[in-house]
């Protein structure tokens, strides 16, 4: 799949957003930390200007990142039961509409720890990671456009123990099947065709790692 639909402003403010960052981590001289700085401000307004958003916050979200610029990673977890049903769970960030147990990964643990460290959080069942399923690029899977580029590891797990149980990032947690996935998914975390692709993966486990 190769679906780029990011709009073009977005794609230059965060190119324009890269270079600032990785520039100002690496100036030594004054004035070229002033023009990375100015480069910054131009990032900001253009995605002020394309989002609709306040331009102090995006500036200050721009600002906050610091090292080389590279994209963010994300896991998700795609979890069966033995009747083939796979774990949602409905994220109270995102109007509690329902996706994949997963998030940001976390520094110091490895991208499986990852993952049965966000279900355990997020759904109160352990689980077992069997294998990665894929690794898609945010933007050309289709998914709303975002301030920042992101890979997206998604692996399939056994559950293994544990019980249903919210948190403070998710509002309930249900077991679908691949003809009863809701509605009312989280687009920004999960998309219809992927959740039927890790389905396919879970049936299949010959088919290849999918990538971007």
């Amino acid at each position: 799949m190769n679906m780029q639909l990011t709009p073009q402003w977005l794609v230059w403010a965060r190119d324009l957003q890269a270079l600032a960052q990785s520039g100002l981590t690496y100036a030594e001289s004054p004035f070229d930390r002033e023009r990375y700085e100015s480069i910054m401000q131009i990032a900001a307004d253009m995605m002020a200007a394309g989002s609709a958003a306040d331009m102090k916050r995006v500036l200050d979200l721009f600002s906050s990142q610091h090292g080389y610029a590279t994209p963010k990673v994300v896991v998700r977890a795609a979890v069966f039961d033995d009747r083939q049903r796979v774990l949602l769970v409905r994220e109270v960030l995102d109007h509690d509409r329902w996706t994949l147990p997963g998030g940001w990964a976390d520094v110091n643990l490895t991208p499986v720890e990852n993952a049965v460290k966000e279900v355990r959080e997020e759904s109160g069942y352990d689980v077992r990671v069997t294998r990665l399923a894929a690794v898609w690029d945010r933007d050309r899977q289709g998914h709303p456009p975002a301030p920042f580029s992101c890979y997206t590891l998604c692996f399939i797990c056994e559950l293994t123990g544990g019980a249903a149980r919210t948190s403070i990032e998710t509002s309930e947690i249900g077991w679908f099947g691949a003809d009863e996935i809701p509605a009312d998914l989280s687009l920004g975390r999960v998309l219809p065709r992927q959740i039927a692709r890790l389905f396919a993966h879970a049936r299949n486990a010959d088919l290849p790692v999918d990538f971007d």
